[in-house]
């Protein structure tokens, strides 16, 4: 009842008493966004000090032991950490890459792809659709994951099918939501798979099936079987179930790791 009034109130005022409000949310999405910033580059920060201390071992005969720096990453784990970054070195950093970026040519193939939450649906409306619309499909191909940053559809249930800039001979998928520390997260996926599609046909070429654990990072990576070794130029997350909101699900952010087809 509280948040139908304050709606009812806010679609009653003028424009230029909305005016501080438009000021205000402005400033709380610039300070949440410098906010992650600030938590992804001391995470960085953290395991480079790990590495330091591996290859300098000295260090810890001086004291650093005491102020382990991988003790200071709550909920991940290191080692897979430092093997991620091991993958980013030579020949390894091809297969890493991110070809599922908007910057890099990627784009949504929206014929096949579900519609969008129509915010006003439900009774939040006059609060979500009044202060922000819904952000399209391709915000899932844009870095940019801030809270509210992410791509809505209908239900539990829903599909994307990516269109990568080049035929990519796929090795992973890396999807991402919000930390559970940072709030509710029912709205994000849970099962999915990922398959190759024909580029006008609908073959479509089973690639993994998995689940996004909401008790983990809030980064998570997803090696791919494709022992043909076939190359595809679109990808299909099809997303099954979320973590328990019935009325939407939420994507953040998809990248598709692998090597162009026309590599060595």
């Amino acid at each position: 009842m509280w948040a139908k009034e304050v709606t009812q109130e806010l679609l009653g005022l003028s424009a230029a008493e909305l005016q501080p409000l438009w000021t205000s949310l402005a400033l709380l999405r610039e300070q949440a966004q410098e906010m992650q910033l600030l938590t992804e580059q001391t995470a960085h920060l953290s395991v480079e000090m790990c590495n330091v201390k591996k290859v300098i071992p000295h260090l810890v005969e001086e004291g650093l032991d005491e102020q382990d720096p991988c003790k200071a990453l709550p909920g991940v784990e290191v080692q897979q950490t430092k093997q991620a970054m091991s993958q980013t070195s030579g020949e390894d950093r091809m297969q890493v890459s991110d070809w599922a970026l908007k910057s890099s040519g990627a784009t949504i193939d929206r014929q096949r792809t579900s519609k969008s939450y129509e915010w006003e649906d439900n009774w939040l409306c006059g609060v979500c659709w009044f202060l922000s619309a819904a952000n399209p499909p391709d915000t899932i191909l844009q870095p940019d994951v801030s809270p509210g940053h992410c791509w809505p559809f209908q239900g539990s249930r829903g599909q994307v099918v990516i269109r990568l800039p080049a035929q990519i001979r796929p090795t992973a998928v890396t999807v991402q939501h919000i930390l559970k520390a940072s709030g509710t997260i029912s709205s994000a996926p849970r099962d999915f798979t990922v398959s190759g599609v024909d580029a006008e046909g609908e073959e479509e070429t089973l690639l993994g099936t998995f689940m996004y654990d909401e008790e983990k990072e809030a980064i998570q990576t997803f090696p791919l079987k494709n022992e043909l070794p076939r190359a595809f130029q679109y990808i299909k997350l099809l997303i099954q179930s979320n973590w328990g909101n019935p009325e939407y699900t939420c994507i953040y952010r998809v990248q598709v790791h692998g090597k162009r087809a026309n590599q060595n």
